[in-house]
């Protein structure tokens, strides 16, 4: 039982940083969009940019990609390319560690099993020789003690899955919001250069 704990230990490590993490970027990404939209609006590319330059955000580091490429190609594809470069970049950053709590979840479910078997057959050895009116006590109270592995097992894996959820879905709405800043960056390059 002391492996599961120890992997369970990891597990919640694992899932509090990366949630301070995303909640984090989720946070900076809106402060950033709140302010570099206007911009965009208003055809201030080159204010946008230095912004962007000096942000640290996911999507800062998308933006200030399209904006550098829009400054000297005006193409949408080159321009899409650039800000898809950068999604590229960002995406490791935002998934890093994350696919560790499905695999710890998984190792405290077999970790409760194979603990099982392994009592089970301590059980059995200890039954083998035992006397004959011992023989069902000892085995009730043998398979109670193994079955309790199983149990710590599932009780450290069912936490970890559902973190795994949680972290998984929060990581893909960020996603989705970059994607979609990405969107409507390229439509307001569009629709500057249709005014100018």
């Amino acid at each position: 039982m002391y492996p599961i704990l120890i992997v369970f230990a990891f597990g919640v490590a694992i899932a509090i940083e990366r949630y301070m993490a995303i909640t984090k970027a989720k946070h900076q990404n809106i402060e950033v969009w709140e302010q570099v939209q206007p911009m965009l609006e208003h055809g201030r590319f080159e204010e946008a940019q230095a912004y962007t330059e000096e942000s640290d955000t996911p999507i800062g580091k998308i933006l200030n990609l399209g904006l550098g490429r829009q400054a000297s190609v005006r193409r949408r594809d080159d321009i899409e390319i650039a800000m898809e470069e950068g999604m590229m970049e960002v995406l490791p950053t935002l998934e890093k560690r994350t696919h560790y709590l499905a695999l710890f979840a998984n190792i405290s479910t077999l970790l409760g099993l194979l603990g099982t078997i392994m009592g089970l057959i301590a059980a059995f050895k200890a039954v083998a020789g035992a006397n004959p009116a011992d023989k069902a006590d000892l085995l009730s109270a043998s398979i109670a003690v193994a079955m309790n592995t199983t149990a710590f097992g599932l009780i450290a894996g069912i936490p970890l899955l559902i973190l795994h959820a949680v972290i998984v879905t929060k990581t893909t709405e960020i996603v989705d919001n970059l994607e979609m800043a990405q969107v409507k960056t390229l439509n307001l390059f569009g629709e500057v250069s249709k005014k100018d």
